[in-house]
């Protein structure tokens, strides 16, 4: 050592050499310790920032947990689950005063449960709070800050309709909002922007995961950093102090509720909603500032619980220290130009002084390389000297590639094995990364084994444990297979899927789940109807069950079985040998009935000693047991031990019974209905329940917690609870090796698939079994349409129950038919039948009332009672009471009869005639009036007049009777059958509807009307000839657009403006038209009232005053209003001339003002013109002759002005001024004679000129009529050009032709021989020549055949009917009429009825009524069926249409599928090495800063 300070330095050398020493050897103790530190450390973030592996921070904090309201904390606290609600309303109680525990207390839901856990029923226990508080917190208290990454809630309810997540990284003195959650984000957070964010630290309101749906397992996630957002430095400050928490807070503040809440204020409803929370998780890591990659337990947290994140960091590397790695080592200082998370922010010095002059000491520490032979390169050679241009550090070791350490004496994290022979130095452990504990070196350095996950195995954990599966980055790397305790066969999985190894038919990851197809079997699916049960003659009661009511029995019915009676069941096709519990169903008879029951079984022989029943001894198969009162079921004392592959007989036997009878009951005697015998196995000996291990316990807890073995005890089934659903699957395929098959009948099913738990297939109506293989009671038929209701009548059956095959009901006498609902044929009044009365003329009658059908011998009437139309006779009468045709004047049947009917006078004896319309006489010999014809003649017939109707038909002179022509015509109606009104009338003859006509003078032709009261018009429409642009049936109103019907010569045109008028209507008695706004006039053609001007430029309104106006209306042209007497003025408004006064109140002036005025006034008048002429003349210019003289007068006029215009006038210029006066005095008297003469020519010119224009308008309007004839004779022309007067001429000449051609070939067939009349008169002729000939050979054969019909008679009636009878109406057929049981041939009532046949007999005809009613309804039900399955075809080509559809999107989705799977497999490897380049770029070596003294 030295100093280095000059003189001063070297002065003081000598004094200071113990010093140097003493301080030599504390820096060299110094250095050593250092350089020892640092070669014990592990460099596990040499080669940059490093972060500890990030779990759940909730995984050991349970108890920093805490929730603001929990259900049950204060004691038990009910609530209700809303998707159990559509079936019966499900509620539970929720006590969390004791924390939860799966067998002691399942009921508990603090908030302690959503941490996670790897429980087998992981959906057991969840955190719940009270019921109807929206507003609740769930606080995390961390001890520490910690990275925090994402969070994970999944609900068990309803997710919050809003909620907010809070974070504070100073342990609660400040909160900030990471991001808010709702459904309404305008509602509950107004003012917060929308999702989605635009930066990484954006504060957002998001609604997806605030949705109603889903009802359960909802999730809600959120991540502090959006991946889908660009981070240019993630390792910036900003994002750093993002990530930071010390705590996190989530508040919920809304509830999603039904609405019913709202309505209904009740507990009861406020108890179905609540927050409920299946799981939290919180992922996050310890907080290093990048400089440790492990943390380690703080000072009094637990230092064993697996998966919990340590809050200590471990190992700070990078020169750092402290619990964060926060600070720098000792002999390190912070780099104020770096960031703290910065792998080189801690820095250190090469030298220790101080600068300025001050004394500064270096020290150089030379030693030997200390490098491992094994780990560097060139057997352990270190760097000699610092070379920063050819990167050399005094000191430094050489590693081979994968070894690490100051003297190179480890592997890499990664590697495995040093070895002095590998020039790598290690080996890459060949590990699992999925199998493998995250976070640190995955293998052992020595051997190479891999630190393995908890449920990992394998050196290079790359297998699940036994009964695992799913090898995966989870913190336990691999998930239970969980298989079904009874759905599998072992409890083994496939390693990757997961699948266990199913039973028959199971299937499901897990085999929990029914093939379709196949069903789980009820516990009590071993059932034995009593109904089919063997034994003495039983009773057995059938029962009809309630629509829409579940029955309490099995089957048809019960048997009735008495004191002593036995019952026998043949039980076979058992599923497993085992123990079976006994369970009899019945139903008691009277109340409180008890009874005594003895069970035997019969074995096929002895028990072998090593088969499963072998401990059974022969006492035991004699069971006895007793009935409690008012139980429907029974359950026997001791179980039977039973073999599959055996037949059992069961006797059952009532050994004697009794009960306590209602006073008002009467009770026949000691009786039992008995139901059903049900072998219940005994399943909790099974080894899912009795295995001993936690799972078989907490099952069998569970079954009988819940009462699971009930589903057995009772008919009628109910959905399991969601406990007991699982573990009755289980069981069931346990027990029957998997599921059974439905085997659903496709005759009685709706579908080849039934319920998975119990097998029930969907029957078609009146189908049932649950195989649907049978006919519901009261049902039969069964077919492909189903099963039929037996529907029989109450009235007339015995019972409500048929035959099952037939549909025959039980029929009470009297009553017939397969429903017993009528009569049998001849009876009626069903229920009380009874013989039909239709006085021997029909054989049945109508069921309901008796009305006869069908009767005969011309008879009709409700009992066949009176003769029909025509006929007479009394049919009541058993003897001569015949009915006989009306001789009217010949009988029914003839072409002369003409009664409606006749009957016997009881006076005379005689036949009375009720003729026919249109005749009359006492046999309806002749027409009646209004009638003509000749009805003597034969064929001949009344017909009535064709007259309209205008005749009156009781006149006998009213027609012809003969030709039929009308001849008093009524209703002013005229001709041959008075078809027309007269002329005056017009209508409707046929209708007598002739009205007169009525038209209106004012608008009807004169010329068609000779008087007011007597017109013409047109006969059938009644319409009046109207005069020109007259309109109207009467001619009563003016065509559109006319007017002035009263000017005795048709209507005017209104003439309406076409510009000015509304439209071309006028009012049709004045004729004003309709004019716009500003027009006025009739026409339109003026201004409106009160206005002025010329309308087509401007229209001005009356300015008058109304006080001194005679009308409100001034002139049209000039505006001039008309004044009254006395006043004047434009507007007037002031007294006019000759009168005095204030206006309005003007006075006439005195009588000499009126001479003065005239003379002035003509004055003026004449004064006006003379100005008026002068100014016309100077605007024409013919001043002409006139022109010197008017020149000449006035320049003397000017002479005159200039001589009176000076000032100084001489007499000489006043003469002149007097001679010029006068001359120019003289010039215009003869300039004024000279215009008078040449005003008089001009007015005879004006006359002349009048004249001329009045003859030029008459010749105008002579030539505008000649060119509209013109053009009328133009049109008619071109109608005669255009007409085809040709086509015409061709059809009246091919008429006279057709009609010429017909007379002659009429004169051929009548006069020409031969011909079609000469030939019929010739056969004819030959026709009555054979039949004389043959009529003696006719009369001979007819005389024979009534001989030989006598003879048929009289064997006839020696023939005998016994036997016919006895097979037709199934009695003995000897006995006569009046004895025989059913009657017989010819046999008949007392009313006259053939009796034949009977019920209850079996004859022919009884048979063959019951067979046609049979055959009858077969072929409706076959018709039926026939439509049906004409539908069912339908249905099923739809059916297969649609399968076929579905068919194709099922491939064209597994297609997508597909290409789905390889893109995900693509982004997954492209994932992996995104990944793995992500991790070797945080793999990168960073420089160390090695201190060289």
């Amino acid at each position: 050592m030295e100093w280095a300070s000059g003189d001063e330095g070297r002065g003081r050398q000598g004094l200071g050499v113990p010093w140097e020493l003493r301080l030599g050897l504390l820096l060299s103790v110094l250095v050593a310790t250092l350089a020892q530190a640092l070669a014990l450390d592990v460099p596990r973030c040499s080669r940059g920032s490093c972060y500890p592996a990030t779990g759940d921070l909730l995984v050991g904090r349970a108890d920093r947990l805490t929730a603001s309201s929990t259900c049950g904390l204060h004691g038990p606290e009910p609530y209700c689950i809303v998707s159990h609600l559509q079936d019966e309303k499900k509620c539970f109680l929720c006590d969390s005063r004791r924390p939860y525990s799966a067998r002691d207390n399942p009921y508990s839901h603090r908030i302690q449960n959503v941490v996670t856990s790897f429980a087998p029923q992981r959906r057991a226990a969840w955190w719940q709070s009270e019921n109807g508080i929206p507003r609740v917190t769930i606080q995390l208290d961390l001890e520490a800050e910690f990275h925090f990454t994402h969070l994970i809630m999944t609900f068990k309810t309803f997710r919050p309709a809003a909620m907010l997540v809070e974070r504070s990284a100073d342990f609660g003195h400040t909160w900030h909002v990471y991001r808010y959650f709702s459904y309404d984000c305008g509602a509950d957070f107004p003012g917060v922007p929308l999702a989605p964010p635009r930066h990484w630290d954006d504060v957002v309101c998001e609604s997806r995961y605030s949705e109603i749906e889903p009802s359960t397992e909802g999730e809600v996630i959120y991540r502090v950093l959006d991946p889908a957002i660009p981070i240019l430095d993630p390792y910036s400050s900003r994002i750093q102090n993002l990530l930071k928490i010390t705590n996190l807070r989530v508040n919920l503040t809304r509830l999603h509720t039904l609405g019913d809440n709202l309505l209904d204020p009740r507990r009861e409803i406020r108890e179905k909603y609540y927050y409920a929370l299946y799981e939290l998780v919180v992922r996050g890591n310890c907080f290093c500032y990048g400089h440790a990659s492990q943390c380690a337990p703080a000072p009094g947290a637990p230092a064993h619980v697996e998966g919990m994140v340590r809050s200590v960091c471990d190992k700070c590397q990078h020169n750092t220290a402290g619990h964060h790695c926060e600070l720098c080592r000792p002999f390190f200082y912070r780099d104020p130009t770096k960031d703290l998370r910065d792998p080189a922010v801690c820095r250190c010095e090469a030298g220790i002084g101080h600068e300025g002059g001050e004394v500064t000491l270096y020290l150089f520490l030379l030693s030997a390389c200390d490098c491992d032979p094994m780990g560097s390169q060139d057997g352990g050679r270190c760097d000699s000297h610092d070379d920063p241009a050819l990167g050399l550090v005094s000191g430094q070791c050489r590693c081979k590639k994968h070894v690490v350490g100051t003297r190179c004496q480890q592997c890499r994290d990664g590697f495995f094995g040093l070895s002095a022979s590998d020039p790598l130095g290690c080996q890459r452990c060949q590990c699992n990364t999925r199998g493998t504990v995250p976070g640190g070196t995955p293998c052992d350095s020595s051997s190479g084994t891999c630190f393995c996950k908890r449920l990992v195995t394998g050196r290079g954990c790359h297998r699940c444990l036994p009964g695992h599966w799913g090898l995966s980055h989870d913190i336990l790397g691999c998930r239970p297979c969980d298989c079904d305790a009874g759905g599998a066969l072992d409890p083994q999985c496939d390693e990757a899927t997961g699948q266990c190894r199913c039973r028959q038919h199971m299937v499901g990851r897990r085999c929990e789940q029914v093939q379709p197809g196949y069903f789980r079997p009820f516990l009590d699916h071993l059932t034995w109807e009593a109904e089919e049960a063997q034994g003495q003659v039983l009773d057995i009661v059938e029962r009809l069950a309630i629509t829409g009511e579940t029955p309490s029995w099995t089957g048809p019915g019960f048997v009735q079985l008495r004191e002593g009676q036995v019952l026998e069941f043949l039980v076979t096709s058992l599923p497993r040998a085992m123990e079976y519990d006994l369970l009899l169903r019945l139903e008691p008879q009277v109340p409180e009935q008890w009874a005594e029951i003895e069970l035997t079984v019969q074995r096929p022989g002895p028990v072998s000693a090593h088969s499963p029943c072998g401990h059974v001894l022969p006492k035991d198969d004699r069971i006895q047991g007793t009935l409690q009162p008012d139980i429907r079921y029974m359950m026997l004392p001791r179980p039977i031990c039973l073999e599959p592959g055996t037949s059992y007989k069961l006797r059952l036997k009532l050994l004697r019974t009794g009960g306590s009878a209602q006073p008002e009951t009467s009770y026949s005697g000691p009786d039992l209905l008995i139901d059903s015998l049900v072998l219940l196995p005994r399943v909790l000996v099974l080894e899912m329940f009795s295995g001993g291990d936690a799972a078989a316990l907490e099952r069998r807890a569970t079954f009988e917690r819940y009462r699971c073995h009930e589903e057995g005890l009772v008919p009628g089934k109910v959905p399991p609870s969601e406990a007991c659903a699982p573990l009755l699957i289980s069981l069931s395929t346990l027990i029957y090796n998997g599921a059974l098959p439905c085997q659903c009948d496709p005759q009685g099913s709706l579908s080849s698939e039934c319920n998975p738990h119990g097998g029930q297939c969907q029957c078609k109506p009146g189908v049932a079994g649950r195989r649907c293989d049978l006919c519901a009671t009261g049902y039969y038929g069964f077919g492909p349409i189903g099963c039929q209701a037996c529907q029989c009548s109450p009235e007339g059956a015995l019972s409500s129950l048929c035959e099952g095959t037939s549909g025959q009901c039980p029929c009470r006498t009297g009553a017939f038919g397969l429903r017993c609902d009528h009569c049998q044929r001849g009876q009626w009044g069903f229920p009380s039948c009874r013989p039909c009365v239709c006085n021997g003329h029909a054989d049945e009658c109508d069921t309901h009332t008796g009305i006869c059908l069908g009767c005969r011998d011309h008879t009709v009437g409700e009992h066949c009672e009176r003769c029909i139309a025509g006929f007479h006779g009394d049919p009541r009468l058993p003897y001569g009471g015949q009915c006989r045709p009306c001789p009217c004047p010949e009988g029914p049947g003839s072409q002369r009869h003409f009664a409606t009917s006749c009957h016997r006078d009881g006076y005379s004896q005689h036949i009375v005639c009720h003729c026919q319309l249109g005749y009359t006489g006492p046999r309806c010999e002749a027409c009646a009036p209004g009638h003509f014809g000749d009805p003597s003649r034969p064929g001949g017939r009344c017909q009535p007049c064709e007259c309209s109707g205008n005749i009156d038909p009781m006149d006998p002179d009213a027609c012809d009777p003969h030709t039929g022509q009308c001849v008093r015509c009524l209703h002013n109606t005229e001709g041959p059958q008075c078809a027309h009104c007269k002329p005056g009338f017009h209508g409707q003859a046929a209708r007598q509807s002739c009205h007169r006509c009525t038209c209106n003078p004012l608008g009807t032709d004169p010329q068609h009307c000779p008087s007011t009261d007597q017109c013409h018009c047109d006969p059938s429409s009644g319409q009046c000839p109207c005069l020109p642009n007259v309109q109207g049936l009467s001619c009563d109103h003016c065509a559109p657009n006319f007017w002035n019907l009263t000017s005795s010569h048709g209507c005017q045109p209104c003439a309406c403006h076409l510009s000015r008028a509304r439209g071309p209507t006028c009012n049709q008695f004045t004729g004003q038209c309709h004019c716009h706004a500003g027009f006025g006039g009739q026409t339109c053609s003026e201004c409106q009232e009160l206005h002025w001007g010329d309308p087509g430029l401007q229209c001005r309104a009356c300015d008058c005053d109304p006080r001194g106006i005679e009308t409100p209306q001034c002139h049209r042209s000039t505006g001039h209003c008309s004044c009254r007497p006395g006043v004047s003025g434009v507007r007037c408004d002031q007294c006019a001339r000759g009168f005095s006064g204030v206006f309005p109140s003007c006075h006439p002036c005195h009588a000499c003002f009126g001479d003065w005025d005239r003379v002035v006034q003509d004055l003026a008048a004449r004064t006006r013109r003379l100005e008026q002429w002068a100014q016309e003349l100077q605007q024409t210019g013919v001043l002409g002759a006139f022109e010197s003289s008017f020149w000449h007068m006035q320049e003397k006029l000017g002479m005159v002005q200039a001589i009176v215009g000076a000032h100084n006038t001489s007499a000489a210029s006043t003469m002149q001024l007097v001679e010029a006066t006068e001359e120019l005095r003289h010039e215009i008297g003869e300039a004024t004679e000279h215009l008078t003469q040449l005003e008089a020519k001009l007015t005879d010119v004006q006359d002349e000129n009048f004249n001329a224009n009045n003859e030029l308008s008459g010749l105008e309007r002579d030539g505008l009529a000649l060119n509209l004839t013109l053009r009328q004779l133009h049109q008619h022309l071109d109608l005669l050009k255009h007409s085809n007067f040709l086509g015409a001429y061709d059809s009246i000449h091919l008429a006279y032709i057709q009609s010429e051609e017909a007379e002659r070939r009429a004169n051929t067939s009548a006069l020409l021989v031969p011909s079609s009349v000469s030939n019929s008169a010739d056969t004819r002729h030959q026709t009555e020549v054979l039949m004389d000939g043959q009529r003696e050979d006719f009369n001979q054969k007819h005389l024979a055949n009534q001989r030989a019909l006598g003879k048929l008679s009289d064997h006839a009636h020696t023939l005998s009917l016994t036997v016919i009878n006895e097979l037709v109406c199934g009695a003995p057929g000897d006995a006569p009429c009046v004895t025989s049981p059913c009657g017989g041939a010819g046999c008949r009532d007392e009313d006259g009825q053939l009796r034949c046949g009977g019920h209850g007999r079996h004859g022919a005809a009884a048979t063959a009524d019951l067979a046609l009613g049979r055959a009858r309804h077969t072929q409706a039900e076959l018709q039926r069926a026939l439509v049906e399955g004409d539908g069912i075809l339908s249905r099923v080509a739809e059916t297969r249409r649609q399968a076929g559809e579905a068919q194709q999107r099922a491939q064209e989705a597994l297609d997508k599928a597909n290409a789905s799977r390889g893109q995900v497999e693509q982004a997954n490897q492209e994932l992996r090495e995104l990944i793995q380049s992500v991790k070797d770029f945080l793999s990168r070596k960073s420089p160390l800063c090695l201190c060289s003294f």
